[in-house]
Parts: structure tokens; sequence; C-alpha cells
């Protein structure tokens, strides 16, 4: 078995390729970020061995390409976290940094850890996640403009109270529109104006995203939405940062993906664990949103909650507690929506909507 380990970068790749069984160096090579760098890396890695597996260091910008060249070829492509890297190069006997030192650094720590994830073209759930990134990008740009209009607002000392969190609805921006119609000409006002007309813009931008996020999750997996305090926003989350539950042996392995399962700090007689600050902070702070909703206006989760309490934990540790049963429950779900994609595939057409196909 050859273990071939890539160090990938915008302009060129470089591999190395390290026996399994000895772990000694069977070559090198650096190849250009195109289709015929890739071949002849492919050329290369078959001509090493029958037996070879790639183990690409996890920087989806610039590893896309290569992982997109090599899957349909029948390659197997394990994805090397970059946290891993500054371990196995500090163990490794040739000091420096480099990129063949990176890229045997990825083929050995791919060697150690057995249970990494492997690459998988990208479906539904990849564009699903795009969605959501944009969706956000334009909430974070509206909040900004908000920002910038309220203070605009305050220094033309424009006649009408603008409550908090308001500037995102169309019936007050219409009325903000017309207070700011009846003030004298100046240039704050113009722009201030035109900050409005922004706001508006982005709003649909925000609101027509929003409707097509939740047809899609309909169509993926509308289990999901059925959990007390899972929308559709975080549901489309859920499915685009996980990139497929199926892939995680139990839900353990999901829940410290997720930064849900505790750290345990044991030493000797004393077994004690911390608090998880590693995993995915995205889905962690998905699955936050929907533990704060639970514990506010969920009955069972109140009385989950309340027990902890009882039990003599904080707010914040019964708080944890939940999470860790919500991070349970959302795995078993999402395994269960995609066993159920096993049998309707599920074509998503991004301008015509969601097919699902019996096959």
């Amino acid at each position: 078995m050859i273990v071939i380990g890539i160090d990938p970068h915008m302009k060129t790749h470089t591999a190395v390729a390290l026996h399994a069984a000895t772990g000694a160096r069977a070559g090198e090579r650096t190849v250009a970020c195109s289709e015929t760098g890739y071949e002849a890396l492919l050329v290369w890695a078959r001509s090493l061995g029958d037996e070879r597996r790639f183990a690409v260091e996890d920087c989806r910008h610039v590893s896309g390409s290569i992982e997109r060249f090599l899957l349909p070829r029948g390659e197997t492509v394990l994805r090397v976290p970059p946290k891993m890297m500054a371990g196995a190069r500090a163990s490794a006997r040739t000091y420096g940094k480099s990129d063949p030192i990176d890229a045997e650094c990825v083929a050995r720590a791919a060697l150690r850890e057995p249970d990494l994830p492997e690459a998988s073209l990208a479906g539904p759930g990849h564009d699903l996640r795009l969605l959501v990134d944009y969706r956000d990008d334009l909430v974070g740009e509206r909040a900004r403009i908000q920002k910038r209009l309220r203070w605009n607002c305050h220094d033309l000392e424009v006649a009408l109270e603008l409550p908090p969190r308001v500037l995102d609805r169309y019936v007050w921006l219409d009325r903000l529109q017309g207070a700011l119609g009846a003030l004298p000409h100046s240039t704050r006002r113009r722009i201030a104006l035109e900050q409005v007309a922004r706001c508006r813009a982005l709003t649909g931008e925000i609101r027509a995203l929003e409707r097509e996020i939740r047809e899609h999750v309909r169509a993926l997996a509308p289990e999901l939405m059925e959990i007390p305090g899972c929308s559709a926003i975080c549901a489309a989350a859920l499915i685009g940062q996980t990139a497929g539950a199926s892939r995680f042996r139990d839900e353990a392995a999901f829940a410290m993906h997720i930064g849900t399962a505790p750290l345990p700090v044991s030493s000797g007689k004393s077994e004690r664990y911390r608090l998880n600050r590693t995993g995915n902070r995205k889905l962690n702070s998905v699955v936050h949103v929907i533990a704060v909703t639970q514990a506010r206006m969920y009955p069972p989760a109140i009385a989950f909650v309340e027990r902890k309490r009882a039990e003599g934990m904080s707010n914040r540790e019964a708080l944890r507690c939940l999470k860790r049963h919500i991070g349970r429950t959302l795995f078993k779900t999402m395994v269960r929506a995609e066993k159920a994609r096993g049998s309707v595939v599920v074509r998503v057409d991004f301008a015509s909507g969601p097919v699902a196909v019996a096959v």
C-alpha cells in the first residue's frame, strides 16, 4: 500500500509517496495545478503500485480541483485537517518547512489516523452550503449599512423614533424614507436615502434566498425542520456543513466534530472533563441556537434543563448537556434522511427547483 500526501497550493501541488508498511519514501513529485499536471501526477502515482491512497491537506479552496480530478477516476482521497500538520511537523526528524516536508507530514498524518474522512464529489448539500454562506454575507452587509444609517439619522435629527431591529422591515423603511424626504437637502440626507434603498434591496435578496433555501431543505431533509427550534436556515447550515452524516462512524464522532462532546482531562484517580472548544464552530453555533430556543419554549427541553440544575449544574452546564442531547438527535435525523434519499434521488436544479426521481 502506498500513501501519497499532497500539499496543495494555488499554482502547484507537491506530492510525496510513502510505503504504508515501513513509512519509507517512495518518491516525490511537484505538478502544476492543471489537468495536464494532474494527469502526470496520476500516472506517476499508478506507477508506484496497484494499491494506493491519496491524502490531501483539507484546504477546500485549493484542494477541490485535485479531488474533483481524482475521484471520478476511481481513486481514494482522504482529507487531512490542517491542525494535524503542526504535530506531524514537530515530530519529524527533518526540521524546517517546505512543500515536500508538508506533503510528507500529510502522508504520515494519514498513516497515523485511520479514521480520516474520505472525500466525495460535491452534491446538493454543497450547493446549499454556498447559498447559506451567501445569505450570511448579505445579512452582514445589511447590518453594517443599518449601523451607518442609524448614525446618519441621529446626526440629521430625524423626527422618527426607530425601535431596535426594524430596519429590515419594509413598513419602517417606508416611514424612514418619508421622514428623510421631509428634511432639507444635504449630502448626509442623500447618503441616508441611498442607504435606505440599499437596505430595502438587500432585504429583498435575503428573503428570496431564504425562500429558495427552505424549498431545498424540504426536498433534502424535511425531518430536520420538524425538530423544535430548527429553522430552515439552521437545517440548511447543518446539511451543508456536515457534508453527509453517514460518513461519521457513530453519534459520538459527530458530537466531537461539532464540539458538543466534553473533552476528558483525567489523570490518575481523578476523572474530569472540560468544555470542548474545538470542532466545527459553525455547526456548534447552530446547535447552540436550537438549544437556547428549546430551553425557552419547548417543554421537554425545559424539564431537561431543570432536572440538570436540580442535580447541581449551573445554567451553562445544563445547556451544554442539552446541546449534547440535541446533537445526538440531529445526527440520527440526518442519517435517516440520507438513507431515505438512497431510494429517492433528489436532483437539485437551482434554476427550476428540486426534483425527486424514484430509482
